[in-house]
């Protein structure tokens, strides 16, 4: 048991450590190249991280053995903690989704499609090798709390593929007379991607 506990907290504090790097990353590149999507990428890493080190500390309170005010144990936390994951990621969908309508609407955002490649390229190959790690974690224990982690990282990784397709297409769009509708290209990737990514949780 002790094997699977370490192997658990090695996972979920690696998934943490990487989660507050890509959420740096992406709020301060999204920042400077003015990119909804890239900074929807580094929100939700940054909520990425917030979860994980509640995963950690839930974790260890599973752990914890039955009390007078516990008679059953502590297994409740996880289940709560998995909700608690669902909910927040939902409400960064809603909330990014609003700010895409809005950036839509008003004429769309210009961004700097090679550099936003750049930085969807790192977090495509960053974002897969931990959820392949984590997989791997995953089939040695079964935890709940890695699975959930497993599924938040195959999330990132498929939006990090999306953003740079989308920005790629970006890209040969403004080698094109149909350069001016570039545009709008991140605000509609943000919409498409978070309008998915809130089906998610919901389910």
């Amino acid at each position: 048991m002790s094997i699977v506990w370490e192997q658990e907290k090695t996972a979920l504090t690696l998934s943490a450590a990487i989660a507050g790097l890509f959420a740096l990353a992406g709020i301060g590149w999204g920042l400077w190249i003015d990119s909804l999507m890239i900074l929807f990428d580094g929100a939700y890493s940054l909520v990425s991280l917030v979860l994980s080190l509640l995963s950690v500390y839930a974790a260890r309170v599973v752990r914890r053995p039955a009390n007078a005010r516990f008679p059953f144990g502590h297994g409740a936390v996880e289940p709560l903690v998995i909700a608690v994951k669902g909910l927040t990621i939902a409400l960064v969908c809603i909330l990014s989704f609003g700010s895409a309508v809005h950036a839509l609407l008003t004429g769309g955002r210009a961004v700097a499609a090679d550099m936003a490649m750049l930085f969807a390229a790192v977090s495509v190959l960053g974002c897969l090798v931990t959820w392949l790690y984590l997989q791997w974690v995953h089939t040695r224990n079964g935890s709940g709390l890695i699975a959930a982690e497993n599924r938040q990282w195959l999330m990132d990784t498929v939006l990090s593929a999306a953003v740079l397709t989308g920005f790629g297409l970006a890209w040969c769009l403004e080698q094109t007379a149909w350069s001016q509708w570039a545009v709008y290209t991140d605000p509609v990737m943000v919409i498409l991607i978070s309008g998915y990514f809130i089906t998610v949780p919901v389910r």
